[in-house]
């Protein structure tokens, strides 16, 4: 069956079968192909089967679509072919043909009380062995080519055994790393692998010299990363002054390099990484090279980049597979996060059955004290305490239904029910709910509404939970900021149709290196005080909406969340009804 794989992007790790006649990619829950990808559009391509193919076409979307890097709206796939919408890679894979030939009666396995073919062994050789041979020796001294040839397929050998014999990433990268300074005289290296949510290389493996300890940092030249990634080359200078490629304003030069190699980490889809290797120029050694050779030939580029393309293709075998451990652990966690969920609403519709029962107990007393004023003077102080121990319980008790309806919102995919609402109210709801927490903290709420704001289509529940959660937020991190103050603004744009609910705050800020974490589920700031769910939820419902979040901020001077979302306008019959709705609302809560 034909299918889609995501190998890059936020569902890397996902399988879509495709077995309907025509499939819609997208970024919202109406579509067959769903991609958590901001960049991707609503409604971003279709596939549309004809025969036995699918044809890939582009629909008006934003980013565009690409097959095999190259742009396309409307296209025949094959398999094999990589789709690229947004941040997000797929691979496809096509119709099977079932041509294979059953050879199972072509075959005879003899059994070993009947066998009388006369074969006997020979000769075994172990597996830790089989690359004796690569190893050089006397008897081909006088042949320096098959010497090298010998060289270089054991190191071939030992880097597929590296790959092999790991699924630590980091681990395989540390050995790749010490294989290459046992086989070349280089004085510093790097591996980096590439960030696809960062869009940046992070270095992840370093090395100086054998026998050379030091905590300085390897400065490596942007030129020379710039022209491998971009131009998927690996690179040789041997000597950087005169290497016309390298800008000597700002690049090796400048950093006292004389050799380098680079090479891109290509994998089956993309570059995933790369390998750095260099000389540096010191006193010394300009005068221990005096008249000395290169020590980096074309031999040790090609044999780089072998070496790293080996290491490319582990790196995504690990990527992919954890990825799909992953997915797989999540779906676990979800279901069970369900079936707890559920059990625990029911016994929180117990506790409240009680303490309502409790609430009637405590203002019967406060009758009763109004009509009688003998009320013994203990039992008062009593009811007193019980009311002071009550309101801790009812505070617990909303943080418990609160952690319910987040857990059972993110376990679950959830199509929004849109109705008719207005977004200032829902703002309005939000910040009067959470004023008396704000006053507890001594955080100033306030809000700002745009008075153009038309009446839409939303989920009001859900949206009503995702604005909560990120203003619970920012009122918990302006808590120890000087003057706190946290701001909650809605816009209309009626151009790009969109809707946008803002929160500002002036708490400590987020650092660059977290504001990818802040979304990732269970990960939270607040140390104790924080489940780590109600970012993940937010940006969920938004999603699940079609929209998205944003943040910006600035360590030091606070954050701001911009809740965005497609600006729906519901039809005037709809109208019509809500505003009927809200008369029959007002004229009972008159009566």
């Amino acid at each position: 069956m034909p299918s889609l794989f995501v190998i890059r992007g936020r569902d890397q790790g996902t399988r879509f079968q495709l077995e309907d006649a025509v499939h819609t990619v997208g970024r919202t829950q109406a579509n067959s192909i769903r991609l958590h990808d901001t960049e991707v559009s609503r409604e971003h391509a279709e596939l549309v089967r004809r025969g036995d193919v699918y044809v890939l076409r582009d629909l008006s979307s934003s980013n565009g679509t690409f097959i095999n890097g190259q742009h396309a709206t409307d296209r025949e796939l094959v398999s094999g072919d990589q789709l690229q919408f947004g941040r997000s890679l797929l691979l496809y894979t096509g119709f099977v043909e079932n041509s294979y030939e059953d050879i199972a009666d072509k075959v005879d396995i003899i059994p070993r009380a009947d066998s009388n073919d006369g074969s006997r062994i020979v000769a075994a050789l172990s597996h830790s062995s089989g690359s004796d041979w690569l190893l050089p020796d006397a008897s081909d001294s006088s042949s320096p080519w098959i010497a090298r040839a010998r060289s270089n397929l054991q190191i071939m050998y030992r880097t597929a055994l590296a790959v092999s014999h790991t699924m630590d990433i980091d681990q395989l990268l540390a050995r790749i790393m010490e294989m290459i300074f046992d086989w070349v005289d280089a004085d510093r290296g790097c591996i980096m692998l590439y960030d696809t949510d960062a869009d940046k290389l992070v270095p992840k493996v370093r090395r100086h010299r054998r026998g050379v300890r030091t905590d300085d940092k390897i400065s490596i030249s942007k030129t020379i990363l710039d022209y491998v990634v971009e131009h998927t080359e690996g690179v040789l200078t041997s000597n950087a002054r005169d290497d016309k490629r390298w800008d000597p304003t700002q690049s090796i030069v400048s950093l006292g390099v004389r050799e380098a190699i680079c090479v891109p980490m290509q994998g089956r889809y993309n570059v995933v990484g790369v390998i750095y290797i260099d000389t540096v120029i010191t006193p010394q050694r300009m005068l221990l090279n005096a008249g000395k050779i290169d020590q980096f030939t074309e031999e040790h580029l090609r044999l780089m980049i072998a070496i790293a393309h080996q290491a490319a293709l582990a790196v995504e075998d690990t990527s992919y597979y954890k990825a799909m451990l992953q997915a797989e652990r999540l779906a676990a966690v979800g279901q069970t996060i369900a079936s707890l969920s559920h059990h625990i609403k029911n016994i929180l519709q117990g506790v409240r059955g009680g303490s309502y029962l409790i609430e009637l107990g405590l203002a019967d007393h406060e009758k009763l004290l109004a009509e009688n004023t003998d009320v013994d003077a203990a039992a008062d102080k009593a009811v007193e305490t019980i009311r002071k121990g009550w309101g801790i319980v009812e505070r617990n008790q909303e943080r418990i239904s609160a952690l319910v309806m987040d857990m059972l919102t993110f376990s679950k995919e959830r199509e929004p029910e849109p109705r008719v609402g207005d977004l200032n109210e829902l703002v309005k709801d939000v910040v009067e709910l959470m004023q008396v927490h704000a006053e507890e903290t001594k955080v100033s709420l306030a809000a700002e509404y745009d008075e153009a704001m038309p009446l839409l289509l939303f989920d009001f529940e859900a949206m009503h939970r995702a604005l909560l959660n990120v203003v619970t937020n920012a009122i918990d991190a302006s808590e120890e900021s000087d003057g706190p103050q946290v701001t909650v603004t809605t816009s209309f744009d009626p151009t790009e149709k969109t809707a946008r609910l803002v929160v500002t705050d002036n708490g400590a800020g987020i650092s660059p290196d977290d504001l990818d974490a802040i979304f990732h589920v269970f990960v939270s700031r607040k140390g104790g005080r924080g489940t780590g769910l109600g970012l993940p939820v937010s940006r969920k419902i938004l999603e699940e909406h079609g929209g998205q979040i944003l943040v910006d901020s600035t360590p030091g001077k606070g954050s701001s969340f911009t809740l965005e979302l497609p600006a729906n306008q519901p039809t005037k019959e709809q109208v019509a009804d809500f505003e009927a709705e809200l008369e029959g609302m007002d004229k009972l809560v008159s009566e």
